[in-house]
């Protein structure tokens, strides 16, 4: 028994074992919640096999879940199309009986370039995936929270959406991420606002550097670009300059994200809470 037993949680972004979505599901996992991992499943647009979560790597994932006892099941999603987005949380109902918890972590990140040579195709998908994708998958779950009515302790359904740093700091040859993290801390707001007569809250977490798959693309970009001998000499300069002496892991994040889920957090909607090791403090 745990926290999250019997409640069901969906991760968007959760299918490649050593991403943040993969590891935000482990933590519910270990207190008993039901989990649907979910990505696009196959190659899109500018998506390719490495920026994704495939078929394969999403059951990989699901295995890693039910060896900690959870009970889990894949569905792919494209969440730019709305009728994916419904079917999602249409999936996790017929699965499990009701969806509890809806995480947006789905992002594209990994698209870095200098302002003046990003194009409006790369906006375009940035812009989609990271912001549009957040605002469908919410509104399917919150159709299904108020379908469902209040618990006991008066919630009827949790929102996280996973922003970052970029979502209250500028980053350079990063415009498109740096406006679509931002515009998410916007929806959280307002959605909060409108969705807590429902019982209902809506909060973002925003994570500083993590280095999972798309972690070590931004690392290998960003040490060249600022002029490092190499990735170890950059990773090293960022945590001399972190107040607790180290980047963010996969766990700090998914720590708040069950903290923000969990019944202790009732009271707490609308908010924006950085996971940086104190290197963002506003």
């Amino acid at each position: 028994m745990g926290r999250f037993s019997g409640k069901t949680v969906i991760v968007t972004g959760s299918g490649r074992d050593s991403g943040l979505g993969a590891a935000i599901l482990h933590r519910f996992a270990g207190e008993g919640a039901n989990c649907v991992v979910s990505d696009l499943g196959t190659p899109k647009d500018r998506m390719g096999a490495s920026d994704i979560g495939t078929s394969d790597a999403m059951e990989s994932v699901a295995q890693s879940l039910r060896a900690l006892g959870a009970r889990a099941i894949t569905v792919p999603c494209d969440v730019r199309k709305p009728a994916d987005c419904e079917a999602l949380v249409a999936a996790a109902v017929r699965a499990f009986g009701t969806l509890d918890v809806m995480v947006n972590n789905a992002g594209i990140g990994y698209l870095m370039k200098p302002l003046l040579e990003t194009e409006e195709a790369d906006w375009d998908a940035v812009l989609d995936v990271n912001l549009k994708g957040a605002f469908l998958c919410t509104k399917a779950a919150a159709r299904q929270f108020i379908a469902q009515g209040r618990n006991a302790q008066g919630s009827a359904g949790r929102v996280v959406n996973i922003a970052s740093q970029a979502a209250k700091s500028g980053f350079p040859h990063m415009a498109p991420y740096t406006a679509s993290k931002h515009g998410m801390i916007g929806l959280t707001r307002s959605n909060a606002i409108e969705l807590g007569v429902h019982g209902i809250t809506v909060n973002a977490v925003c994570p500083n550097h993590v280095t999972t798959g798309l972690g070590e693309k931004q690392n290998a970009y960003f040490s060249k670009l600022l002029g490092f001998d190499s990735v170890e000499a950059y990773l090293d300069s960022m945590a001399r300059r972190n107040p607790m002496g180290r980047p963010g892991l996969p766990t700090d994040t998914a720590a708040a994200v069950a903290w923000l889920a969990s019944d202790e957090a009732f009271y707490v909607t609308g908010e924006a809470m950085n996971v940086s090791g104190g290197e963002e403090v506003h």
